[in-house]
């Protein structure tokens, strides 16, 4: 793996405006880095397929998987004094919203510069001040002075998205990247990466990639992705929020800096364990870190993947994300070089008896 190849790579992916439902930016992001790797399609709801050019058909299938989306926002209003009333796509905790830079697509397309505000505190009363914070008081502001402006100048529409702004950077000396939506453009990297260190290598079974649209509200486009694939074996690559800064010591189970995380239940499945114990044997066996975690709370598009097709064994390969689902994520680059080799390693193995005996 070309580590500046795969630095740049996940840096676009990145940094493409894509929240649900919007995810046309990372589409084209995407097929860009994967070019050259096999046929692609796509289906109305923005769903992206990649079928490995070494497939053969009659195999087992297996489906890579990861969510094209980020959390965002949708404009639902325009205020008479111009600013912008939203409403969140996917999980935000309304205390991290304000005061950072979005972007606001216009009705030209265009991605427009903002501001995530709130009333400040000179105008607050003490009972404002120690209230929590509701998401109907904040707002966007793009400069506008009223809503004429906003729509005749700056060319706003409801309905339109809202990213957050942010560029990825890599910090060499201590291994760390830093960006917007990895969770789970980390895993869309990963896909590709799997694909590219596989390259040309004869496989037992054939490989589907499927970037799906609209988890993070529902993992909608997994829904579909996986009555296309019809899998009979799956790998859900996903950028999962780390606990090491939020949990006491004895807890952390998704640390980063300690190997992607294989999680064994969360809130909508309960993993394959002879597929997920098979994962953690084979990181043993060869040395590549791993992190086991139990999660009270979250899914993934396993959970619509693991019931699809009468059944199919499906494992998370989870790259530690400290700050998910904020404008900032956090994640070492050595996590996600572990997590792609131990796909590539379980794909190496795949056979149809192997399959079936999960």
């Amino acid at each position: 793996m070309d580590k500046n190849q795969t630095l740049q790579m996940i840096g676009a992916i990145s940094d493409a405006n894509g929240v649900s439902g919007f995810e046309d930016l990372v589409v084209e992001t995407v097929r860009k880095h994967a070019g050259g790797l096999g046929s692609f399609e796509e289906d109305s709801l923005r769903n992206l397929y990649i079928y490995r050019k070494e497939n053969k058909g009659g195999r087992m299938i297996v489906q890579l998987d990861a969510h094209s989306d980020e959390v965002g926002f949708m404009v639902q209003a325009i205020r008479p004094d111009g600013t912008l009333q939203m409403i969140p796509l996917g999980g935000w905790v309304n205390s991290n919203i304000p005061a950072h830079r979005v972007w606001v697509r216009n009705a030209d397309g265009e991605y427009i510069p903002g501001i995530t505000a709130s009333t400040p505190p000179h105008y607050m009363t003490e009972a404002q001040r120690n209230a929590p914070l509701d998401i109907r008081d904040i707002t966007v502001d793009i400069g506008a002075v009223s809503r004429e402006e906003a729509v005749e100048k700056f060319h706003i529409r409801i309905g339109e998205p809202i990213a957050p702004d942010v560029s990825f950077e890599y910090q060499e000396k201590h291994d760390l990247m830093i960006g917007k939506s990895f969770d789970c453009r980390l895993g869309c990297a990963s896909i590709i990466s799997t694909l590219q260190e596989l390259d040309g290598m004869e496989l037992d079974v054939d490989v589907i990639g499927g970037f799906a649209s609209q988890e993070e509200v529902g993992v909608r486009g997994a829904s579909l992705t996986c009555q296309k694939i019809k899998p009979d074996i799956a790998i859900v690559f996903e950028g999962c929020p780390a606990d090491d800064t939020c949990v006491a010591a004895y807890e952390v189970q998704t640390a980063i800096k300690q190997g992607p995380m294989l999680r064994h239940i969360d809130a909508r499945m309960i993993t394959n364990p002879r597929f997920q114990r098979y994962a953690l044997n084979l990181c043993k066996e060869l040395g590549i870190p791993v992190q086991e975690a139990v999660r009270r709370a979250g899914a993934t598009n396993g959970a619509a993947i693991h019931l699809s097709n009468q059944g199919v064994p499906t494992i998370v390969i989870g790259i530690p994300v400290r700050y998910a689902h904020t404008h900032y994520g956090i994640s070492s680059y050595e996590d996600y070089q572990n997590g792609v080799r131990l796909a590539c390693e379980i794909l190496k193995r795949l056979n149809e008896t192997v399959i079936r005996s999960f």
